[in-house]
């Protein structure tokens, strides 16, 4: 087995159960895993990694994302969010995107997007889709640790009038996509020295029945994988979901068994207690109870106006926050920086959601909601998933909490280095393999015949211009 020593200026260590600031130290990697981390170590090794100068840290756990379309949000859904569905775009936006997006786009997003998660921090990704075995055949080409769920539901929101949101149900209530989602689970977990795993997700709470649901719960317990669900993500889902059981989403899935420390909720940041639902109800309890775990997304709701209130407010009530992107850009950098800043805001605080506080969300919290004591941390036993930052860059200068410059000041440009898995797979911003010109050009093509086919997807047969009209208008000869 290899072992590989690095000497670095700064490590975020790991000990006595949180991370440590280990100034002037070494870290050893045996194989794939990390075999010392001290002050010094004088046992032989096979290669130096010379990181004086600069900080390492565990790699960022990113929770929640959408692997295949994220990409195409851009240049469309930003300053846009209908009133009628209370800023969400869910209804009209991701509706007419999805139904235009080309297979040949999807792809080429999917793609596009290793190289944007490893050079932003991302070593371990939870995609929810439909294009499993793409990822999975990406993830194991690059080297990114992998968790892939098959999306699944009972049937699927639409709307005939731009005014109320409508359900069209399947005949099967989802059972075949269920099945497809244990299969691919059965087919792909444990490739790639284990980097590629499964996991179960069905899609919406409003799209899914009680008995899918309970199946997929039920699954999950058997087959010891995560369970990851939107819920609690629009106004008009809270709406529905009260109408049709007389409580909240979330104490509807408590009511019926479907919470456990195994879940991974997608946002919950319309709970009943919010300003936006103003239904008494300790939503927030019942996932601290209950040990379910949420992905919170920031950008995906910020940039339409909408908060969670607050990161704060959950962490402090003993709820597992966790971070991801869920939308463009898929940057963890962006995603911590978000976070604590939009928190700081709505609580009127500024000693709250603090860099240890959301950097600890994207490591450790993450590897607790995917029950991983080995991801998201710098210590003997642990995988060797690190990230290797400059340390005397414009951005990342001057130094001195290595956290906080990374959460509030850091670029991309900043991150060197990702090794996953001991192995190094970018090194000075290049992932080999992947030329994102390139794959920005076949994204580009993409974005465009998405934008062409969005007229006959469109309700009200709205082309681009009419559903997100450009910043200006175009120049006139």
């Amino acid at each position: 087995m290899a072992r590989t020593l690095i000497r670095a200026s700064h490590i975020i260590a790991y000990q006595k159960g949180g991370h440590r600031h280990l100034k002037d130290g070494v870290v050893v990697v045996e194989d794939d895993k990390i075999l010392h981390v001290g002050r010094s170590y004088d046992g032989p090794v096979d290669q130096t990694i010379d990181a004086q100068g600069k900080v390492v840290t565990p790699g960022l756990i990113n929770t929640h994302a959408h692997l295949s379309e994220s990409p195409l949000d851009k240049s469309f859904v930003e300053d846009r969010g209908p009133r009628q569905f209370y800023l969400s775009g869910l209804f009209e936006f991701l509706t007419a995107r999805d139904g235009a997006i080309t297979e040949a786009a999807r792809r080429a997003c999917i793609a596009y997007s290793m190289p944007e998660l490893l050079r932003t921090g991302t070593t371990t990704i939870m995609e929810i889709g439909w294009h499993g075995d793409v990822v999975a055949e990406h993830a194991e080409r690059v080297g990114l640790r992998a968790y892939i769920g098959q999306g699944y539901r009972s049937g699927r929101w639409l709307t005939a009038n731009g005014r109320t949101v409508e359900y069209e149900w399947l005949p099967d209530d989802g059972l075949s996509g269920f099945n497809d989602a244990v299969s691919f689970i059965e087919r792909v977990d444990g490739r790639a020295n284990g980097r590629i795993k499964g996991f179960l997700t069905p899609m919406q709470v409003d799209t899914c029945s009680e008995a899918l649901l309970k199946r997929s719960a039920d699954a999950s317990r058997e087959m010891k994988v995560p369970l990851a669900l939107h819920v609690s993500q629009s106004v008009p889902e809270f709406h529905e979901m009260t109408r049709r059981n007389g409580c909240t989403p979330i104490e509807w899935l408590e009511k019926i068994g479907f919470l456990s420390e195994r879940c991974i909720l997608g946002h919950c940041i319309i709970p009943g207690e919010s300003s936006w639902a103003n239904y008494q109800a300790d939503d927030i309890g019942i996932l601290a109870d209950t040990g379910a775990n949420v992905a919170h997304a920031v950008w995906v709701f910020a940039r339409r106006g909408i908060a969670m209130e607050s990161f704060a407010r959950y962490q402090e009530r003993g709820v597992n926050m966790t971070i991801a992107t869920d939308t463009c850009p898929q940057s963890m950098i962006e995603a911590m920086r978000w976070t604590s800043v939009v928190s700081k805001i709505v609580d009127r605080r500024t000693q709250v959601a603090t860099a240890a506080d959301v950097f600890n969300a994207a490591t450790l919290n993450g590897a607790k909601a995917l029950g991983r004591e080995d991801l998201g941390r710098i210590a003997p036993g642990a995988k060797a998933d690190l990230l290797i930052w400059g340390g005397e860059t414009m951005f990342m200068t001057p130094l001195r909490d290595p956290i906080r410059n990374i959460v509030f000041s850091a670029t991309a440009e900043d991150l060197d280095t990702s090794i996953i898995d001991g192995r190094v797979v970018m090194q000075g911003g290049v992932v080999p393999g992947y030329d994102p010109i390139e794959l920005g050009r076949e994204v580009q093509k993409g974005a465009e015949a998405m934008w062409q086919g969005m007229k006959s997807r469109d309700w009200a047969g709205r082309d681009i211009e009419q559903l997100s009209p450009s910043s200006f208008e175009a120049f006139q000869e």
